[in-house]
């Protein structure tokens, strides 16, 4: 009876949340409101780049045309998103990781799932980055005032699936890409140890989200196409692929339009997020 109470404790312990789940949630979340804060408008050029298939010259004269009103339209769901997206990020793979250490000793297996479970976690709010998807395309700027009108447009006419359009490429996404994140992050850590300062955690956290979120680019090329359409049937990531091939005369390389911008407001966001979550993370541990 006593190894079966024991056994019980044990298994209990892996579901239950603790303190430091809470505080890691809660440096991930301080680390994305000061990023969001600063690159919106970026990702904004970026992101028509992304849709129109344009320079980055002409989607910012688009944007400045459209007046200083409009550079902050859908703001909030990609505050609500990336907020709580990184927050769950940082505080389940580190709990998901401390979790699977206790069940085996394989350190590969144990950054693989615990970047999955994180990656699909985050999926969870992916309806906060469809609604800022049609909000950004300007064919829709007559069609929604703002993010509850464009969620009770969704939701009446269409139904919650319509809020998940794009869930294979962000679940694609989010694991490989944090798989990759927190992996690069560790070895960095390994290689600084104490001499690691607020600047290199800048410089560290800037230069490897900045290559993550290229390698992974071409992924969210497929979800702002796959979610800037509504209604109709869900499309599949590898059609929306050849789609987009096809209709950019067959270059690999038009999956990467946009991609120094991109580059620039990762390196600039991931810096941010990785040495504002390292001083909130030194002043709660």
């Amino acid at each position: 009876m006593s190894n079966i109470a024991s056994s019980d404790i044990s298994v209990k312990s892996l579901f239950t949340l603790n303190n430091n789940d809470f505080k890691e949630f809660a440096c991930g979340w301080g680390a994305a409101v000061i990023n969001v804060s600063i690159t919106f408008p970026i990702h904004k050029i970026i992101f028509r780049q992304i849709l129109e298939d344009v320079p980055a010259n002409t989607a910012f004269r688009q944007i400045s045309r459209e007046g200083i009103h409009l550079l902050y339209r859908g703001i909030l769901p990609p505050f609500c998103q990336k907020t709580f997206s990184v927050s769950v990020m940082f505080s389940t793979y580190e709990g998901c990781k401390d979790r699977l250490c206790t069940l085996t000793n394989n350190g590969i297996l144990i950054r693989i799932l615990a970047a999955h479970f994180a990656g699909t976690a985050e999926a969870i709010l992916m309806p906060l980055e469809r609604v800022q998807t049609l909000l950004q395309d300007w064919r829709y700027h007559d069609k929604f005032k703002n993010t509850s009108h464009a969620f009770k447009y969704l939701l009446k006419n269409y139904g919650i699936s319509e809020c998940y359009r794009g869930l294979v490429p962000i679940i694609y996404r989010n694991s490989y890409s944090n798989l990759m994140f927190f992996i690069l992050k560790e070895q960095s850590q390994k290689l600084m140890g104490e001499q690691e300062s607020f600047l290199t955690s800048f410089i560290n956290g800037a230069l490897i989200g900045g290559f993550t979120s290229t390698v992974f680019y071409p992924i969210n090329v497929i979800k702002v196409h796959i979610q800037s359409k509504i209604g109709g049937n869900f499309e599949k990531f590898m059609s929306v692929a050849r789609e987009i091939y096809v209709a950019r005369n067959r270059s690999v390389v038009s999956f990467y339009n946009g991609v120094h911008l991109n580059c620039m407001r990762s390196f600039l966001s991931w810096g941010i997020i990785n040495v504002s979550y390292d001083f909130l993370k030194r002043i709660m541990f």
